[in-house]
């Protein structure tokens, strides 16, 4: 074998080692990061968007704004929790299949390890006074983390009085008529779709 073979196939390996290792390391970025997300989010899937958006956005620069709001809509739209929603998409879109198991499996195990162990106590402080008064002030804390997103996707995304009519529409479908959120999702899909060929319609004529 001639010497600029040997060379080139030296490179050939060097170059796939390389691409494994840059793979591994995507894949436990996405493991570390969704293990921190889940780990420190207490109050469910709208509590982890800051969070989420600090790290996918800001630091890893995985997505913009934009796509972190799809991200958001489309985790909300599917049928599951949306924590996990968002893990396995962001997952996909970066790594594949198997970015989407590593996301997945981190965003998971913190609150498989962590509801483990509090169901364990639980049993023998169950009726403390002082554990009850402790989950009544996380409660009333998670309720504030929660109206905090809301403030902040309602700035990101109600911009115009489209999309005020939709907001307020699904709030009171929800809220007051105890319409199915899947119902209020289809119908928002269709209203913005019905939207933008009326304007497309508009702005032709004109």
């Amino acid at each position: 074998m001639k010497k600029e073979e040997r060379a080139q196939i030296h490179t050939e390996q060097q170059t796939v080692k390389e691409g494994h290792a840059q793979r591994g390391a995507l894949l436990w970025q996405l493991f570390a990061s969704f293990f921190k997300i889940g780990l420190f989010t207490i109050g469910g899937g709208l509590a982890m968007i800051p969070l989420l958006e600090r790290i996918a956005v800001k630091e890893k620069k995985w997505f913009d704004e934009e796509e972190m709001m799809d991200c958001l809509a489309l985790s909300q739209s599917l049928p599951g929790v949306v924590a996990v929603n968002m893990a396995t998409y962001t997952g996909k879109r970066k790594g594949g299949f198997a970015g989407a198991l590593a996301a997945t499996l981190g965003v998971i195990l913190p609150s498989f390890l962590i509801i483990i162990l509090i169901a364990n106590i639980l049993l023998h402080v169950g009726d403390n006074p002082y554990v009850a008064g402790a989950f009544t002030g996380i409660k009333a804390g998670v309720c504030g983390m929660i109206l905090s997103t809301v403030i902040r996707l309602g700035k990101k995304n109600l911009k115009d009085a489209f999309g005020w009519i939709i907001a307020l529409a699904a709030f009171i479908l929800i809220a007051f008529l105890g319409v199915s959120a899947v119902w209020v999702i289809l119908g928002a899909a269709v209203c913005g779709i019905v939207w933008v060929l009326l304007r497309k319609k508009t702005e032709g004529g004109a």
